[in-house]
């Protein structure tokens, strides 16, 4: 089956930010958008079971304002991934993510993640499967590790692509070190592997048709750009989430955008925030994925103080966001 990129093909410079389970919510990727209007937004890893029979309210949750989206998924079914592929395309997901880099322990107990780089055949039957259940404009992708444990060999890297995209696959984000299943956590499998991009590189050069996007370790500016030198694109995990403002100075970078400043971006996002206030959600769920907008500027920790203290109390508003903005703000500011 030929790969089924032309979907991919219309936005080959990709910067993504990654899913983080328990950090990218709805919330989470609304103000995301604010900041990055052309990055490829991914949910937190939800298995097949889940969003077949869990509720797909929650566990699918998003807006309109979030396109283009991807919901990653994990499993190692192909029936219960091509159900689930399907209707996670019919509640209006741009993309399909299969997750084969996760290290933890709960998910090799239920044979999926990073475990099944082991079973390329299999791997290859969930993504056929996928791809049969989605629409034709809906691309499923896969992101995987460059292999587990010691296993550093680049032939069974490079064939384990291969078998994937033979099932139809063009697109594949690579989290550019080995995950080892036994050992270490999840925190140390982000750490300790060494990390190896120019595998990345090797195989964008060697598979030019494939969209070869790059993961792991990614924390500064200069870095994510020197990426696209070799790849044709970057994810990023925690640094987008930790220092929000970076995702916003790539997004404007490398699509010709115009840099805002950080308090008119967190401001375009109230009405967002309201909305969600009077649908009854509490401010503390939001204001989770704002702490880092200041990060390493004067005030940054007063802002994320005042949120931190004030979220979580009953009634809390939008004038608490005013009010840890304010501290932010120059001196001269807050006279005018």
């Amino acid at each position: 089956m030929p790969a089924r990129s032309a979907t991919i093909a219309e936005d080959r410079l990709r910067l993504s930010v990654a899913p983080m389970m328990d950090w990218t919510d709805t919330h989470c990727r609304n103000f995301h958008r604010v900041l990055a209007p052309h990055a490829r937004l991914y949910t937190e890893m939800v298995h097949a079971n889940a969003v077949i029979h869990g509720d797909r309210t929650k566990l699918l949750a998003k807006d309109d304002s979030q396109h283009p989206v991807a919901l990653q998924l994990g499993g190692s079914e192909p029936a219960l991934l091509a159900q689930a592929a399907r209707i996670g395309a019919e509640h209006g997901f741009d993309e399909i993510n299969l997750n084969c880099g996760c290290p933890s322990d709960r998910v090799q107990a239920g044979r999926f993640g990073a475990c099944l780089m082991r079973e390329p055949a299999l791997v290859a039957d969930c993504v056929a499967a996928m791809i049969d259940a989605a629409p034709s404009h809906v691309p499923v992708t896969v992101k995987c590790r460059l292999g587990v444990d010691d296993d550093h060999e680049w032939a069974h890297f490079l064939a384990f692509i291969d078998t994937i995209a033979t099932a139809g696959c063009g697109m594949f984000v690579i989290h550019a070190r080995n995950a080892w299943l036994k050992g270490l956590s999840p925190k140390e499998n982000r750490e300790v592997p060494p990390l190896r991009y120019d595998w990345a590189y090797r195989l964008k050069r060697e598979r030019p048709q494939l969209q070869v996007i790059v993961n792991g370790g990614i924390a500064d500016f200069a870095e994510a750009g020197a990426h696209l030198d070799h790849t044709d694109g970057a994810m990023l995990g925690r640094a987008a989430y930790h220092d929000p403002y970076l995702l916003h100075r790539l997004d404007a970078a490398w699509f010709d955008g115009a840099v805002r400043s950080r308090s008119d971006l967190l401001r375009a996002w109230r009405p967002y925030v309201e909305d969600q206030l009077s649908r009854g959600i509490a401010l503390k769920h939001m204001t989770r994925h704002i702490l880092g907008l200041f990060h390493g500027e004067r005030g940054g920790r007063a802002f994320r103080q005042i949120l931190s203290e004030g979220a979580h109390r009953p009634g809390a508003q939008w004038s608490l966001i005013e009010q840890a903005l304010a501290v932010t703000a120059a001196p001269h500011d807050r006279a005018a």
